[in-house]
């Protein structure tokens, strides 16, 4: 099976499906576009005009980093998904409020006035004291195995960090849970090998391009 993913290199979503890769030791192309300026191939291919999008055997295309992450567990050796219905669905449900979480950072960069900024900030705090609050003390969400929803939440976990630096976003002794987590999931070569060369200037380029009030102190 020949696998391609469409990405640009700070999209936090896209990386949620390199991790899977990663782990499941998939042979993979990644091809990275520029979104500001998108190919006429890639908006023929892609119905939301978003990445990540997964080319399979150069035909059929899957959208939606969820539904790719999914499918590649499905298609590979091994399971990263809880056998549990209940569980499973569960992590379904954080793996989305982890997406509002990363829309929190897209946000935080995006407003142009900096008491907007850090009502942003304030929110996000509030959101990540709920995930704060429904981790327990196992390596990973679901106990000491990797799953699908730890693939989810390691983009978000690098950028809290990038973000602390500019913003001091939050403390991580008030997150002591959280930062464990980070830094299990850290620790994992599927994880480091995911994170594109140059990380830190090709993410504050982003938060420049976008023109809010943190471009101006970055």
């Amino acid at each position: 099976m020949k696998l391609e993913l469409i990405s640009f290199n700070v999209c936090p979503f896209v990386q949620r499906s390199v991790i899977t890769l990663n782990h499941k030791n998939c042979e993979y192309d990644i091809t990275f576009i520029d979104l500001l300026n998108p190919p006429d191939w890639f908006l023929e291919i892609s119905p939301l005009g978003k990445v990540p999008v997964l080319k399979v055997d150069d035909k059929d295309v899957l959208f939606e980093s969820a539904v790719i992450n999914e499918f590649i567990d499905d298609v590979t050796p091994g399971s990263l998904k809880p056998s549990d219905p209940l569980t499973l669905a569960k992590n379904r449900a954080w793996i989305e409020y982890g997406g509002t979480c990363l829309a929190d950072l897209f946000l935080i960069a995006n407003h142009k006035d900096e008491k907007d900024m850090k009502g942003q900030m304030g929110e996000c705090v509030t959101r990540l004291q709920r995930v704060e609050d429904i981790l327990n003390d196992s390596t990973f969400f679901n106990g000491e195995e990797l799953s699908l929803i730890d693939a989810a939440y390691a983009p978000l976990l690098i950028r809290l960090d990038f973000m602390n630096e500019k913003l001091n976003l939050l403390d991580w002794n008030n997150f002591p849970k959280l930062k464990r987590w980070r830094d299990n999931l850290l620790n994992l070569e599927a994880v480091q090998k995911s994170i594109v060369e140059d990380f830190k200037l090709h993410y504050t380029n982003k938060i420049k391009g976008q023109n809010g009030y943190l471009a101006s102190i970055v």
